[in-house]
Parts: C-alpha cells; structure tokens; sequence
C-alpha cells in the first residue's frame, strides 16, 4: 500500500494532535508491519514534532519497530509460570520448525520468533501473540506444529482454528465486584442524586483504597484532584496491569466493561472531569473492539457524552489509548507521559497528578478494580463496603491465582482472608512458596501462609503466584531478575545499569561459576537499588532476590563452587582466538602462562 494511502487516514484520525502519537505509530504499524523513517519523517511533520523526538518515542516501546520483524511476529509469553508449563522447549520447537533462529528474523522475512514478559493469560498458558493483538493460549507441541503450518502456507492469524485464540474468564470464586450485577447508569444515576460533594463524601466514608497495589485512599486523591487548581480535569483508568502473575484487569474489562466505565463516570461527577481515557495495555489490544462497542452503547443510551442523564453540564466522555508494550507505563505518571505521547518516563514527583497531570490538567488515575467497587459504593453506600474486610483494608479483592494449582484462575476474597484458604479453596498442594503481588511483591514461605491478605499484613496487587516443592527458587528469582532488567526504562543510571548487573550475576550463579563473593555483591545491589533509584521498578527488582536468599537460600548456596573470587570470564578460551590467528600454542599464549626453559 503507498505510504500516502496508508499515511492521512491514520493521521486524520487523531487530528493530527501530538499527544496521540503513540496511537499514530501503533496504526501505522499494524498498515505497514514496521516503521520506516520515512514514516516517523512524515509523523514529524504533521504533529510538529522532530524526527529526532519521535523516533526516540517508538524506540522506546517494545511493539513498535524500527526494523523489519518479519509478517508473522510470534511472542512467547516468558513469565515463570509459562516457563513451568514448557513454554520455553515449545519456542524452540517452533523456531526448529520454521528454521529461524530466536530473535532473529527469517532469511525470506516471513518470520521473528522471541520471548517476551507476560502476557496476563497465565491461567490459561504457556501463551503467545501473534504480530503483538492476536493471542493463542494454552499451547502444546500438536498446536505449535500447526501454528508453523499456517504461517507456511501464509494463512492469516484470522483464519486460524478459533479454539486457538479461546480465552477464558475463570472466575472460581466471585463475590462483590465479580458476582453482582450491574444496571447501566444506576450508579450514575445515585450519584447525581446525591450531589457530588456527597459522591466524594460515600468513597471517602467506604475506606476504599486504591487496587493497583500502592493502596492510596481513592477519596482523598478526588479530592485533591477536584480542589486542585485549573478549569479542566481529567479521569484516567490504569488498564496496563503488567506485573507477572496477573491477569483481573483482563477479565474486569471483558465481563465487566459497564461497570469500569460505571465507576469513572462517577469519579467525573464527582471530580469535575469532562475528559476520560482508559490506558489499555498493548497484550490487550484483542479487547479493544469489545470495550469500544460498549462505550459506543453508552454514548447512545446517554451515559456518556454531553449532559448525562439530561444533567445540564454534566459533560464527560472516554477514549481508549492502547499502550505499545511497556511495563514502567504501569506507573502513574509514566503512564500519563505516554498518554500523551511521549517516552513512559516516570516524572519527578511533585507535583503529584491530581494536581499536574494529562497536559498539566489536575488528573486522578485508578485501576480498573478501583473504579468497579466505586460503582458500587454508590449503589450500596459506603458504610456498607466498610463493613466488609478489615477496619483498615475495607471491601473485597479480586486475586489472579496461577501456578502450581488444579484450578487457576480469579477468586475475590474480602479483605482479611488467609493465603492458606486461598491456596485450599485453587487446589495447590505441597506448596512451597507463594509470590504475592507479582515480582514487585512478597514471596512467602509455607511457615506464613497463615498471614492474610490485607494492607496492614500482606498487600496485593491482586495476583498469587504458586510454587510446589518441584521449583527451584533460585530459578524463580532468576526469571524476575530478567523480567526487571529488560523492563527498565533506561532513565536512570542505578536501575539501568543494576538491574542488568542483577540478571548478569544470577546467571553466573546459574551456570555454576559462583562463590561467596558473588553472594556478597548480590546484597550490596540490593542496596544500592533501594536507595538510589527514580521510581519503583528499580526499588522492587531485588525484592525476589531478598526475600528467596532469605527464606530459600539453599537454593543459592548449592550452586557456589568457591569461598573465594570466582571469575565468570574464561581468560584462556578467550585467547583462544588471538592463538588460532597467531599459530602459537606456547606456554606464554595460555592463561595463566606456562614458562619453561626450553627456547
């Protein structure tokens, strides 16, 4: 397709406004299968920005490229829990099949096969995604040699089995958020009879707190937001759940669209806003279609759009940004850079976003779960949600549970629950170890599986990780050393630097070069990462490395060959080059040289 044809609608489309650059590149993309420079050229041009600048944006995230990837980009999702599963032989069983190597793109251009971090399908895994919007689930040896059939003979992603690309709820155990239905416009409707310094005054009375792990009181940051400074405000929904492990956003969004849109169109009437965007992450991009049905049915019924419910200025709408592949974009303000268009850099805080937030707007932004309980706070009041849970962590919560388990899926628990009836009620069994809330969280030993789930205990960012006696912990901390090494945003030297130095000493380890040394080095980047980093990411990316070595340091221990200095560099095979180019094979070649008086 010429790149005019393919260029102006896309460009059209978003009114050529800046902020909507990452949108253009990601449709442009998906048109042209990667993006030239000509392409960020003409990007350049008509948003008013530099070539410099908007390539450094599509270099930043990771589904979009600046190179050819092949017409077929196959993703292996490389969670620990995929990787349980087989999904690292099944990726190799697929690159023997199409004869290409990984990473690489195939000779004809046909085909890139990689891994990439999770997808959020670990219920129904080892997964993977097709040209980064078509996913295919529960994967075995029969289905990857089918998959490499279909891309051989060419057949599009739409025209595969449609078994293939099946995704499950598996909701096991539903409660408040998952199992109470919803009328449209019901909570709307209670909110404007209240008025809205009464909205706020219920969310605020309910002691609810912000879902998306960080626990933030959800009253107060509206209310800051709304008492802010500034004529226009603004409503953003975090849908980029990229820890490892999680996968309630995913379902929420799906089953429970009206009820997402419910509770943001409540924060507006509360707030103040007149503008509202989901931020919905790029491993989600096949619900795309789903959630602007249902906005559009909103709009029709008059549940979005100009005077709600023929309220005189109650005026407020939302659209959909897809993120491009970029975990630090779950960070509040990361996310709003990249919301409007930008590199998913944290900013300096402060200011805070609900003072300085989307185009410098006072901003509140809350996790799909938030915005589900606020809808029914509305309805039920917000004495009603206090009473369930703890008198410090109000309410229920939605939990991803995978892993070692006969029944994977989402349970919602009140707040208060113990992990041990949690680990009962999914079937795991002989269970070793449980990560909560990704690998940003706690890992648990069996001797607190008594501990609850709760913000004064053990906090949640709403996912459980399981692990039976078979697992090598050392293995599991290895996996999110990676995960947060190729993560990392690059912005700050400490996280871009130690998290690789991280991975790279884990993996000494692994490969059986370790001593005590190594394990001593292991703590002081702990430190360091604790202490000197810019956001979050680089904080948490020693957190399985502290709390396994702690509660599981056998697994360390059994692979240190030394007390003493270990190098992991082979200096004589090395030289093994400089000794081929050379033709010698004396003692003064080798290392540790080898002297003798013979000339």
């Amino acid at each position: 397709m010429p790149l005019e044809a393919s260029l102006h609608p896309v460009l059209d489309r978003h009114a050529r406004q800046p902020q909507a650059l990452v949108q253009m590149l990601r449709e442009l993309q998906a048109v042209l299968g990667w993006l030239p420079r000509e392409v960020l050229s003409a990007v350049a041009q008509a948003t008013g920005r530099t070539v410099a600048d908007v390539e450094g944006v599509a270099s930043f995230y990771r589904f979009l490229h600046l190179a050819p990837v092949g017409q077929y980009r196959v993703l292996f999702s490389d969670n620990i829990t995929d990787r349980m599963l087989g999904s690292v032989a099944l990726m190799e069983r697929l690159c023997q099949r199409l004869g290409v190597a990984p990473g690489a793109v195939r000779a004809d251009g046909r085909v890139s096969v990689a891994p990439c971090s999770c997808t959020g399908l670990g219920d129904q895994g080892p997964a993977l995604l097709i040209n980064h919007h078509q996913v295919v689930t529960r994967l075995t040896e029969e289905r990857v040699d089918a998959i490499a059939d279909c891309i051989e003979r060419q057949l599009p992603p739409a025209q595969w089995p449609a078994e293939w690309m099946e995704v499950d709820d598996q909701i096991r155990r539903a409660d408040v958020l998952l199992g109470t239905p919803l009328t449209p416009g019901s909570a709307v409707l209670a909110a404007r009879a209240l008025g809205r310094e009464a909205t706020l005054e219920q969310v605020q009375r309910s002691g609810l707190r912000g879902r998306g792990g960080a626990g933030f009181a959800t009253g107060l940051k509206w209310e800051l937001c709304r008492d802010a400074p500034g004529t226009q405000r603004c409503v953003v929904c975090n849908a980029d759940e990229g820890e490892p492990g999680t996968f309630k956003d995913r379902v929420l969004l799906r089953r429970h669209a009206d009820l997402v849109f419910e509770g943001m169109t409540v924060a507006a009437w509360a707030v103040g806003a007149r503008q509202g965007f989901v931020y919905l992450r790029g491993e989600y991009r096949f619900l795309l279609e789903h959630l602007q049905e249902v906005l559009q049915q909103r709009r029709a019924a008059g549940l979005l759009g100009t005077g709600i419910q023929g309220e005189a200025g109650f005026d407020f709408d939302i659209d959909i940004h897809v993120g491009a592949g970029a975990y630090v974009c779950g960070e509040e303000s990361a996310l709003l850079n990249s919301l409007e268009g930008h590199r998913g850099t944290p900013r300096i805080r402060p200011p805070f976003p609900v003072e300085v937030g989307y185009l410098g707007q006072p901003t509140t932004v809350n996790n799909v779960e938030t915005f589900c309980a606020a809808a029914h706070i509305l309805l039920r009041g917000g004495d009603w949600w206090a009473s369930l849970g703890t008198p410090k962590s109000t309410g229920t919560k939605v939990h991803a549970i995978s892993g070692d388990c006969a029944r994977p899926g989402l349970y919602e628990y009140p707040l208060g629950t113990p992990i041990e009836q949690m680990l009962e009620d999914c079937g795991a069994t002989n269970t070793q170890a449980v990560q909560v809330g990704g690998p940003s969280g706690t890992c648990l030993s069996v001797t607190e599986f008594g501990r609850r789930i709760a913000y004064e205990d053990v906090p949640s960012a709403g996912a459980l990780m399981v692990f039976d006696r078979r697992r090598d912990m050392f293995e599991v901390a290895r996996n999110f050393a990676h995960f947060f090494a190729h993560e990392s945003c690059g912005f700050c030297t400490p996280c871009r630097v130690g998290t690789e130095l991280l991975a790279r000493r884990m993996d000494k380890l692994a490969a059986g070069q370790g001593s005590r040394h190594d394990m001593g080095v292991l703590q002081e980047l702990d430190t360091l990462l604790h202490q000197s980093t810019h956001c979050g990411l680089g904080a948490a990316a020693c957190n399985p490395l502290r709390d396994t070595l702690l509660k599981f340091r056998p697994s360390y221990e059994q692979r240190l060959q030394s007390l003493h200095f270990l190098p992991a560099l082979d200096l004589d095979a090395e030289l093994s080059i400089a000794r081929a180019a050379t033709g010698r094979q004396d003692g003064g070649a080798h290392w540790p040289p080898t002297h003798t008086d013979t000339p």
